[in-house]
């Protein structure tokens, strides 16, 4: 892992580097006096107006502050460019995925492990920033960004089609057992348990990451770059289930990620395995529809499920900034209890406190498990991006070949391994 981490932190050298010579520039972050203008990089194409919204009401209280919004569709490689062109952005919503830990560990973000303004985050969340930028630096144990909002993974109930089938839509599933029976049942009294999208792969992650959280720890998969576990260990049994779970999918289950999101809107199956943000979609197509969100159970152990979730934003500050004090002003108003939770009404998501709030009735379901603390990061986070899992899945749907979905992900781990290890 150390001698991965070298050639990582070496493939990211000129990011580091483009960091260093903003350093040199900032003067150690003095601010200037006067009016200030302010970067604010914010990557939620789909917040774009909330987030217009917020900053509107920061400025009417700051007149000396001005934010320049970059809204962008493309965040990874656009803050690649800015990094390597000196141009960092002051402050900063990012994705909390693999390419956080990759920006986090390379020093282009503000560390705020020890700041008081993560007193009263879910420990969990920050655990989860913390061990992405642990992929890259073994070391560390930092977290370099605050946990802004959360989503989840799982699946969509309607709850209507539910009853109809004679189950009890306030008392969903808590075991795999139960799940399986429950899609039984409902394919008995003669409705599609699943409603499937396999003509884009990358819709099968979501079920497979929600069964590998309860099922594969996160720490299982140092073992894969230490060379003392392989897929076949830690995904084998995440993939025969995720075999049978397709088997309760509707007769054809190749269609789009939108078609899907339309049939199950218009009743055509009983649930929509997906995440969070796919709730509002169906609400534009059936407003009237009655639904809940649910944890998918991987075990037949009720204590043992833990919520597939994440820091679906991270707020962050430039470590270079050359205008902190604003900065933090900046972050601090985004980061009140009440702007939170008309973020997460508006974005269909969780805030990031210990007391953590739903901003949907259908989320109420899977509240505990961020209040519990029982969550885990997605699957796909902890393998590199270039591995083609969706593709992979896609043909493990299609074959139903375990044997060859984690030989396939074996090998594409090898050989990126032989390429970066020296």
């Amino acid at each position: 892992m150390a001698a991965k981490t070298r050639s990582i932190s070496r493939a990211i050298a000129a990011v580091c580097a483009g960091a260093a010579c903003v350093a040199a520039l900032a003067g150690c972050g003095t601010s200037t006096a006067g009016n200030v203008t302010l970067e604010f990089f914010q990557y939620k194409v789909e917040a774009v107006s909330q987030f217009k919204k917020l900053v509107k009401g920061f400025e009417a209280e700051h007149p000396n502050i001005t934010i320049d919004i970059i809204n962008t569709a493309d965040a990874a490689t656009d803050l690649r460019t800015r990094f390597v062109k000196n141009k960092v952005p002051d402050v900063l919503t990012v994705d909390g995925g693999r390419y956080f830990g990759e920006f986090a560990a390379s020093g282009i973000f503000q560390d705020f492990t020890d700041d008081e303004i993560l007193d009263n985050i879910n420990p969990q969340m920050v655990k989860l920033l913390k061990d992405l930028a642990k992929l890259y630096d073994t070391s560390a144990d930092r977290a370099y960004g605050i946990p802004f909002a959360g989503n989840a993974n799982g699946y969509v109930v309607n709850v209507d089609l539910w009853r109809q089938a004679g189950l009890d839509p306030d008392n969903l599933p808590e075991t795999w057992s139960e799940f399986i029976a429950a899609m039984k049942q409902i394919q008995q009294a003669g409705i599609t348990p699943i409603e499937g999208s396999l003509a884009e792969p990358w819709t099968t992650q979501a079920p497979f990451a929600s069964l590998a959280g309860t099922l594969v720890p996160i720490s299982e998969y140092s073992k894969l770059s230490g060379g003392t576990a392989t897929f076949a260990d830690l995904w084998g049994p995440v993939a025969e289930k995720e075999v049978e779970f397709y088997q309760y999918t509707q007769d054809n289950p190749g269609v789009t990620y939108q078609q899907a999101t339309q049939d199950f809107a218009n009743g055509k199956a009983a649930i929509l395995p997906l995440g969070t943000y796919v709730v509002p979609q169906v609400r534009m197509v059936n407003p009237d529809i009655n639904v809940k969100f649910a944890q998918l159970p991987a075990t037949d152990d009720p204590d043992e499920q833990v919520l597939t979730a994440g820091d679906d934003t991270v707020l962050t500050i430039s470590a270079t900034t050359k205008h902190p004090k604003e900065s933090r002003m900046f972050v601090e108003f985004l980061m009140d209890e009440d702007r939170l939770k008309e973020y997460a009404e508006s974005q269909f998501c969780f805030t990031p406190f210990k007391d953590t709030y739903a901003g949907d009735e259908a989320l109420q379901n899977i509240l505990h498990f961020y209040k519990e603390g029982r969550i885990a990061d997605f699957a796909d986070h902890y393998i590199p991006s270039s591995m083609t899992m969706a593709g992979s899945l896609q043909s493990l749907l299609t074959t139903g070949n375990v044997e060859a979905f984690t030989n396939s992900m074996q090998t594409q781990w090898d050989q990126i391994q032989a390429r970066t290890v020296q």
